[in-house]
């Protein structure tokens, strides 16, 4: 492969996304240390995680819109600068009610990067799906670093120190972003935000049948990678009894599997097409957390490479939405189905967490199987339906 622009392009997309994923995700292997410092429920950091998740969601459809109106460029370079002065702020919070709302702007400042990135690698690619699969495995990259990273600082140095990475790691992806990626154009330079912000054509365009099935199974997916982005490290030691070096080892291996599967998923939904290609994610799904809950200890680390491969349905039902968008909608109406789907998958944190400290995790984890398997049931139903079965 002869290395072009668009392979920077693509490159420094990926590098930026996986800076803004990682100072989110540095949170999660330190929830004990931020519970026992602040003397604070599970319930109550995963519904300050909720929160950044719901902002980090509900900035994806004006991001857009901001991509349209100054260029791609400048949209992501605010995003990965938002990124690190917030996660950096986050680490020296005083009281958990600091922490919770510095965790709700990491969310906002971060979600500005994934709607324009993907916007403008689709004017860079011809095969969408597997350049979108690409940049998508930048999420997993961080979460192959972020277990191991921030359990080893959090060990040395304590969970701020810990937290503080993701600054340390947002900043060099800043630096690189501006020196390399050439400014972009936008496409609607003039026409004022607020036409673009009209609540009838969004209204229209989430009643579509095609994008409002595909932003349902998308929630979905969403609920369900939430959930296990935020609680897999404290499952595997709460309920499973694994020590968290183990369980830190296993979370890595998710996203380690996660990433490299990426990449092929969105390749095959380029030749099978979307639908197929997210039921197989779906079906693994069943699979994976149905071992995590109740299968044997040796099971653990298959369940996790089938949640891992289960948690690429991005790929495919993020290349199904712009299969359907016209050429001149595409920025700010993946910002917006990407906003819907994400404030759905946003509760999957508050909602397991809080069936954790109710009903135990066997429950929780165990909501999951349920929504894969809905979700499973509706692509083959859907499928069926279009080949007249």
């Amino acid at each position: 492969m002869n290395w072009r622009y668009r392979h920077t392009v693509l490159a420094l997309c990926t590098l930026a996304f996986t800076s803004t994923m990682l100072a989110r995700l540095v949170i999660s292997p330190v929830v004990p240390d931020v519970t026992g410092h602040f003397g604070v429920s599970t319930g109550a950091v995963g519904l300050a995680l909720s929160g950044m998740w719901a902002a980090y969601a509900l900035t994806q459809f004006p991001s857009g819109v901001l991509g349209d109106r100054f260029g791609e460029r400048r949209v992501i370079l605010a995003a990965v600068g938002i990124t690190a002065a917030a996660s950096l702020s986050l680490s020296l919070s005083p009281t958990f009610a600091v922490f919770a709302v510095l965790t709700v702007v990491l969310g906002a400042g971060a979600g500005l990067h994934y709607s324009v990135a993907t916007t403008l690698l689709t004017k860079e690619f011809d095969d969408i799906g597997r350049a979108i699969g690409v940049h998508v495995a930048g999420g997993p990259l961080a979460g192959l670093i972020a277990p191991v990273v921030a359990t080893a600082v959090a060990v040395r140095f304590g969970w701020r120190a810990a937290i503080a990475v993701g600054a340390a790691v947002a900043l060099p992806a800043f630096v690189a972003f501006a020196w390399r990626v050439e400014r972009t154009t936008p496409d609607h330079p003039d026409e004022p935000m607020r036409d673009r912000m009209a609540v009838r054509p969004l209204l229209e365009l989430l009643s579509r049948p095609s994008i409002a099935f595909t932003t349902l199974v998308a929630g979905i997916g969403a609920f369900s990678w939430q959930a296990t982005a935020s609680f897999l490290p404290t499952f595997l030691v709460a309920f499973r009894s694994l020590p968290e070096t183990t369980a830190g080892l296993l979370f890595s291996a998710y996203f380690v599997v996660n990433g490299l599967a990426q990449p092929t998923t969105g390749w095959v939904s380029d030749r099978i097409g979307r639908d197929g290609a997210a039921a197989v994610t779906m079906a693994l799904g069943v699979v994976g957390y149905a071992l995590l809950v109740a299968g044997p200890r040796i099971a653990l680390l298959p369940a996790v490479v089938c949640v891992g491969v289960a948690m690429t349905w991005g790929a495919p039902l993020q290349s199904r939405f712009f299969d359907k968008f016209e050429a001149d909608e595409r920025g700010a109406a993946f910002g917006l189905v990407r906003t819907a789907y994400m404030v759905i998958g946003s509760t999957g944190s508050v909602v397991v967490g809080v069936l954790s400290d109710v009903s135990g995790w066997a429950a929780a984890y165990g909501l999951l199987v349920g929504v894969t398997g809905v979700a499973l049931v509706a692509l083959l139903a859907n499928r069926a339906f279009r080949l007249g079965l």
